[in-house]
């Protein structure tokens, strides 16, 4: 099968979250399975070049429509980890894709709309007819919309269309300018069942759209699919994802085990696995010693995220101090685009400056992050929602007992060891319910006192955890059988 995937992100090269890692991680399973996957991208000015292999600019003549003009682009190719990626690069005054970041602009919208029309122009122009085109969240939510709206009168007859939400939190609701902007009509559009916001009728909703045209709609959980369409995750999406409950799955992403697994870690002190698990000892005397912890008879209790409003801010904060008063050491590694959120964990972390037993490192550092989940013992994810969440998935693979509220994909992948239902050798972490700072201390304190007196029931739930398979080999199947259902 030929796919093509449209997306904001893929890591390593363009990477703000777990798109990046999803957009990725499916692609080499795909092409490890047989497939041609190609992924078209922005050509920031922020990609990682050193992860390209032959950049070359394939294509120099690629005008694209904006508004009543025509906009120059070139497009170039390369390889990352063995994926062909072309990079859509825009020759235009408002210099597009060199904002020295991937989002977080004013104009995103406008952005994100070029972006769809400009692959879609590629895809014409270069001839191409894949089987499959799979796009992601509000930035390709246009990439349906103008597939069948114009693009199969222009010849692109043969793809069917994926659609995978990643996070309903942002939806890309904009002004009616953005339709005008690629050639497409709002009088056809603006209605109630196609493009126009459930909220603000008079505003366009870009995810929506991508739900209304898609031949199919994924998200990155089952329970995440049942909580968007039947309670307040769904943001006021809620009745158009029921009115395409027909055509619509929760998925569980994967993880890559190339990058995540601490037999091959190249960026810890020491190798470990299942079978080797007294290994995870060395890398936690290593990270003690990299971040200024003392060496004590303590369990390690760390916190990798983004520090963003869902993650549950101010449980992670009490979360830590908790863990400190239960006689734990505390890391966290995490960074804000909010500067008020920046401000009140930089109070935090000078609150605790001088601490033995804590240390906050506030920004993002790829290597650090492997070297925590080496080294840690219990990982904290509060989050108020959380759509798949990659980081339990990761911490379970290297010994790390995880934390959760139960929301979302942690409720789909971590299972309470008092309270499930499930047989011990299932069970591999602690679960609370309500989001509040006695929730979370009713799991915390449950992991911490496993830790301190039952060291080998503590153990076996790392074993538990460490031997699930979380790769893409079951999600890319998943989306093999909904390819083959699409296109027939």
């Amino acid at each position: 099968m030929y796919i093509t995937m449209v997306s904001a992100e893929c890591a390593p090269v363009a990477k703000a979250g777990g798109l990046g890692d999803f957009v990725h991680g499916l692609a080499r399973e795909l092409l490890a399975r047989g497939h041609e996957v190609e992924v078209i991208l922005p050509k920031y000015d922020v990609l990682r070049y050193g992860q390209i292999e032959g950049l070359r600019k394939e294509v120099r003549d690629l005008w694209v429509p904006f508004h009543a003009e025509w906009l120059h682009c070139d497009v170039e190719c390369g390889e990352v980890d063995g994926i062909r990626c072309w990079f859509v690069d825009p020759h235009s005054p408002q210099s597009f894709f060199a904002r020295g970041a991937i989002y977080g602009e004013p104009d995103d919208a406008v952005r994100f709309a070029f972006f769809c029309r400009a692959a879609l122009e590629f895809l014409v122009k270069s001839g191409r007819q894949p089987d499959l085109i799979h796009c992601h969240d509000w930035q390709t939510g246009l990439v349906p919309v103008l597939l069948w709206e114009m693009y199969q009168g222009l010849g692109l007859t043969h793809p069917r269309v994926c659609y995978t939400l990643h996070n309903l939190g942002y939806q890309g609701v904009t002004d009616i300018g953005v339709l005008h902007q690629v050639g497409l009509d709002p009088r056809r559009l603006m209605t109630p069942d196609r493009l126009s916001d459930p909220a603000n009728p008079r505003a366009v909703n870009l995810m929506k759209g991508g739900i209304v045209y898609a031949n199919f709609v994924t998200t990155v959980s089952p329970r995440y699919a049942w909580e968007i369409q039947d309670s307040a995750q769904g943001m006021g999406l809620q009745a158009v994802l029921r009115s395409h409950a027909g055509k619509f799955s929760g998925v569980l992403n994967g993880i890559d085990y190339a990058t995540w697994n601490p037999a091959l870690d190249r960026h810890i002190a020491q190798s470990y696995g299942p079978e080797s698990l007294p290994g995870k000892a060395r890398n936690k005397a290593e990270l003690r010693r990299r971040l200024g912890l003392r060496e004590a008879a303590k369990p390690l209790v760390a916190v990798v995220s983004r520090l963003d409003g869902q993650k549950g801010l101010d449980l992670l904060r009490h979360g830590l101090s908790y863990a400190l008063a239960q006689g734990c050491q505390a890391v966290l590694l995490g960074s804000a685009q909010d500067p008020a959120v920046d401000a009140a964990f930089r109070r935090f972390k000078h609150e605790n400056e001088g601490n033995p037993d804590c240390h906050l490192e506030l920004a993002y550092d790829e290597e650090l992050a492997h070297q925590i989940y080496a080294g840690a013992d219990i990982i904290l994810i509060p989050s108020v929602y959380e759509p798949c969440g990659l980081t339990q998935m990761i911490a379970m693979k290297y010994g790390v007992v995880p934390v959760v509220r139960r929301v979302g994909g942690l409720a789909d992948t971590v299972f309470d060891a008092n309270f499930s239902d499930k047989p011990f050798g299932e069970r591999n972490g602690y679960v609370f319910d309500h989001l509040t700072p006695e929730g979370l201390e009713s799991a915390l304190s449950r992991a911490v006192g496993l830790w301190f007196q039952h060291p080998e029931y503590f153990r076996e739930l790392r074993l538990n955890g460490m031997r699930v398979d979380y790769s893409w080999a079951r999600p890319a199947e998943r989306y093999l059988d909904i390819y083959q259902r699409m296109r027939a």
